[in-house]
């Protein structure tokens, strides 16, 4: 045998072992074998640069650089079929599907206000969440609950609020759909309703139903009451989903002065079993910032 060949042959077999050793193999794209501890969640289109746009190649992209689940916040807006696609290719991954849009309209005052109007547009919306639950799997869709009224008392309009997701719940829950509340800042969001932490906990305690939970936008909290990680013990009971992205910038973690370390692994330490969507930009363009976010998770990953 040439030196070349007995070289190659050698480099060849040392890398078998370590992948033997490790029990998992290099996926086709050839990324590092190893999954994430958290179901940490891209968004389609967030790797396009490596994967493309087709969607099963986006899938298979983010499992073999371990990660164990996705999210689409555009899933209702898709073809029955491209929804269809999306859970089999996930399902065949063992891979979750994290809360996709029902209703997020920033500029219309809907929840706050308690009208015929509102409740068929309630009952319109539960129906069509369950159609996208009943073909996708994904048994959590985020209520964003809109604007609050310059006229009516606020409590009037939390009790509104209160009341409205109490009919939501009581066709979601039969179901199995669980609705996910996401309160935003009102530096970005200016106008909004549902603003914080402690605001979505009460209402969530106030409903009193398991399919009326919170999804934790770590980047909206951040700007909004910072605290993180006393906030999410004090609302732990009603947290269902997370959102990810630093602050500033909403870039990937380790970008800002969110410490997403300290985070994951208090996560994992109360065993968080849910999808944490990377609801965030990168700092560089293309794959090179594809790949630093994707190192980014890994680095704080580590605990």
């Amino acid at each position: 045998m040439k030196r070349r060949e007995a070289l190659k042959s050698g480099l060849a077999a040392a890398a078998a072992m370590s992948l033997a050793g490790s029990g998992r193999a290099a996926g086709p794209f050839g990324a590092p074998p190893g999954k994430f501890k958290l179901h940490y969640a891209p968004s389609f289109g967030q790797f396009k640069a490596h994967a493309g746009d087709d969607l099963k190649a986006q899938i298979q992209f983010c499992a073999d650089e371990g990660f164990t689940a996705m999210f689409d916040n555009g899933l209702m807006g898709r073809p029955a079929a491209d929804q269809e696609l999306i859970a089999g290719e996930l399902a065949k991954r063992g891979m979750a599907l994290g809360p996709f849009v029902l209703y997020a309209d920033f500029a219309k005052e809907s929840f706050v206000l308690r009208n015929d109007e509102i409740r068929e547009l309630l009952v319109g919306l539960m129906g069509k969440g369950i159609e996208v639950m009943k073909r996708t799997g994904c048994r959590q869709a985020l209520v964003v609950p809109g604007r609050y009224n310059q006229n009516l008392f606020w409590d009037y309009q939390t009790a509104n609020v209160i009341d409205n997701l109490r009919d939501c719940a009581e066709i979601a829950a039969p179901a199995g759909l669980v609705l996910v509340l996401e309160p935003l800042n009102r530096r970005d969001h200016p106008g909004l309703f549902l603003s914080g932490m402690p605001q979505a906990y009460a209402i969530c305690r106030a409903v009193d139903s398991p399919s009326i939970k919170i999804l934790d936008d770590m980047y909206h909290q951040q700007i909004s009451e910072g605290n993180l990680l006393p906030h999410i013990d004090a609302c732990w009971d009603e947290i269902a989903a997370f959102h990810i992205g630093d602050n500033p910038g909403r870039k990937e973690p380790m970008t800002g002065e969110i410490n997403y370390r300290n985070i994951f692994k208090h996560l994992h330490d109360k065993a968080f079993r849910g999808v944490l969507g990377m609801e965030h930009g990168a700092r560089a363009k293309g794959r090179e910032g594809e790949r630093a976010v994707i190192e980014a998770y890994q680095a704080c990953d580590g605990f």
